[in-house]
């Protein structure tokens, strides 16, 4: 098959080749790349795709277990939470996928105004929330992005209590160079965009109209993105739109793309499944379903190959597939969240999509404790400047766990004392006694110590 895509970095010829004519490894291949990938550098991208073609279950196993220990090494036993605010679902935009197409008449369109941004973001904060993801359709007015501004700018000066929010990521349509570097001086994390298939001519017909419907614009955004100051930025493929192998191999030819360019490859990947979407037959029934066995497959290799990077889990999946995944490297979860504008304060249907996890976040929170996680609303490395290639550098050699987990601890701290309930405060708190006395080194031991007590003292925002 032949495409236009004079420009691409994909390869798409290269991947078909490989996935026709290329046999599955021996175990002892397979064992010979998960020793590799214990020594925490990352492996190839060529033994990633000798990975992608395991099917063997006792094999599949030990690729599951190398995925725990390597998320475990570099990032220890914590979970980072947050949850999405959607601002508008007006877009431009027809992607057979999404409730939010433009000519999808069963939702409401709306766009909150700046008073009702506030109250949703309020209404996060007196939940607990310190990160969230600020989520726009591509709308239709020359002032999106002033309104994606005013909005950051709305959300960080609102305080409710011990309440606000430090961390705002941004989902937004892609930005030309100066656009991003706008969005950079408003003070985001990191920047979202999802290329949902690598795959063109999947891509083509599943994009049918509006500025998406560019497979070239919308994979190159990231590069613009570098190009204006944006040095976090999170990448992201719709699970079940084409086959998830060539999928896996296309994000890996635009990873090396990224860290050939600009030094650096992604901060963050996101792996949702396609769920059902009102008034999208798509969605109903996916052209490329992704069973539960190969979905944890995808999160595993992904840790094993890119072990710094951090990979999201939303409440697409349900608490079971949740649980199940935190084992394999997911190392980010959303929790307690709504899919349409307004949703935290009103019940009005017109969600972007089906959500698998209903539970409250403190349910959420006891869960993650139960399982031995300290959840985590940590938002230091942004604060100090340790993005980018910086982040990078504490991460790829394992460094990062010695910041993470002791931040984890004192934010965790904060919502026990703040908001949790008194059966996660109890869980809680004999969840943090455990997981200080595993900090390495006495004197960060103690310095956690010494602020876990100021915490208690009515003191907040304290990170190493």
């Amino acid at each position: 098959m032949k495409t236009d895509l004079k420009t691409s970095f994909i390869d798409h010829e290269r991947i078909y080749d490989y996935l026709k004519n290329t046999s599955p490894p021996e175990k002892e291949e397979v064992r010979d790349i998960l020793s590799h990938a214990r020594e925490l550098k990352g492996i190839s991208f060529e033994e990633t795709e000798r990975l992608l073609l395991v099917e063997d279950e006792d094999i599949l196993q030990e690729i599951f277990e190398t995925a725990n220990y390597i998320k475990n090494e570099i990032y220890g036993k914590r979970l980072v939470l947050f949850a999405p605010l959607y601002v508008s679902n007006i877009c431009r935009n027809e992607c057979l996928y999404c409730a939010f197409r433009r000519s999808n008449k069963e939702i409401r369109r709306r766009r909150l105004t700046l008073d009702e941004v506030q109250r949703e973001a309020e209404i996060l904060m007196s939940k607990g929330h310190k990160r969230i993801l600020l989520v726009s359709g591509e709308g239709r007015s020359e002032g999106e992005l002033d309104y994606v501004i005013n909005c950051i700018e709305r959300i960080y000066s609102t305080k409710v209590g011990n309440g606000e929010i430090r961390r705002i990521n941004v989902n937004i349509a892609p930005l030309e160079v100066e656009g991003f570097r706008r969005l950079k001086e408003s003070g985001i994390g990191t920047y979202q965009l999802f290329q949902e298939t690598y795959h063109y001519p999947t891509y083509v017909k599943m994009h049918v109209a509006g500025p998406k419907s560019d497979y070239i614009y919308h994979l190159t955004t990231m590069d613009r993105a570098f190009e204006g100051g944006i040095d976090d930025v999170g990448v992201g493929i719709l699970f079940g739109l084409y086959d998830y192998k060539f999928e896996i191999m296309a994000l890996l030819q635009h990873i090396r793309h990224l860290e050939e360019n600009f030094g650096i490859g992604p901060h963050t990947i996101s792996v949702p499944r396609i769920e059902p979407a009102t008034g999208s037959e798509v969605s109903i029934n996916p052209p490329y379903a992704v069973s539960d066995r190969d979905f944890k497959k995808i999160i595993a290799i992904l840790r094993i190959t890119v072990p710094y990077t951090g990979i999201i889990l939303s409440t697409r999946e349900n608490p079971d597939m949740r649980r199940e995944a935190f084992k394999l490297g997911v190392s980010q979860i959303s929790a307690g969240s709504r899919t349409n504008p307004g949703g935290y304060g009103e019940k009005e249907s017109g969600e972007q999509f089906s959500l698998g996890d209903h539970r409250p976040i403190d349910e959420v929170i006891r869960d993650v404790c139960e399982l031995g996680y300290i959840p985590s609303f940590c938002t230091s490395c942004y604060r100090l400047g340790r993005t980018g290639k910086d982040f990078m550098d504490l991460a790829k050699p394992g460094l990062i766990k010695e910041k993470c987990l002791p931040n984890g601890i004192l934010t965790f701290k904060e919502y026990l004392m703040d908001y949790a309930s008194e059966k996660t405060r109890e869980i809680g708190e004999k969840l943090i006694e455990k997981n200080v006395e595993e900090i390495p080194g006495e004197k960060l031991r103690n310095q956690v110590r010494i602020f876990l007590k100021r915490i208690e003292e009515g003191e907040r925002d304290i990170y190493c």
